[in-house]
């Protein structure tokens, strides 16, 4: 079996999957991947919007995501190029004092080492909101990562989530504009280029 059929294989068994058929609007993965892909972005988990679609970023986050990356919607969401792992494959649900849910404990431990392994041709990982770091890299603090990027550089690039309630964020650390997103935008480039 090639490395490609045997992805499609997977991502095809990853897209099936109902482990979790107590999530409130039911179990419905959302990931893109690819061999091609030189650029994996692993984000926390869809939100409604995405589990309506079953595009991922395809909400207000996506766009401010795609702002910070430096690339438009085609360019985002070329498969053969850009691959797209969240921790959670499906939509966790709203906690009870507002917000997303967090991502489905065991999904990605699950799905990772089943998924990433295939994406073989990868230059770049993004590692977007607190959730996707922990699960990569461990327990520590989303904003010390951040404003430490080149620490985890080549291979990583610790981001913030990219929803509304990082604009307040944002705005207390405008280290992140003046010194992240130009060097994120240079990272992302060289790795699709």
């Amino acid at each position: 079996m090639s490395d490609a059929a045997a992805l499609a294989a997977m991502a095809a068994t990853a897209r099936a999957c109902t482990r979790c058929t107590d999530l409130p609007l039911g179990p419905r993965p959302v990931l893109r991947v690819s061999v091609t892909a030189r650029l994996l972005i692993i984000g926390q988990a869809p939100g409604t919007r995405v589990h309506a679609s079953g595009i991922p970023w395809d909400d207000a986050s996506g766009d401010r995501l795609r702002h910070w990356l430096g690339l438009d919607r085609a360019a985002f969401y070329d498969e053969a190029r850009i691959a797209i792992v969240p921790t959670g494959l499906c939509y966790p649900g709203r906690l009870r004092r507002g917000g997303d849910a967090p991502p489905r404990a065991g999904c990605a431990a699950h799905w990772h080492p089943r998924l990433l392994p295939l994406l073989a041709g990868l230059r770049l990982t993004l590692l977007v909101g607190s959730h996707a770091q922990a699960h990569t890299l461990g327990p520590g603090a989303m904003t010390a990562r951040v404003r430490g990027f080149r620490d985890h550089l080549p291979g990583r690039f610790p981001l913030p989530h990219p929803s509304w309630r990082t604009m307040a964020w944002e705005r207390r650390n405008p280290w992140f504009t003046a010194e992240v997103l130009p060097a994120l935008r240079a990272a992302v480039a060289a790795a699709l280029g």
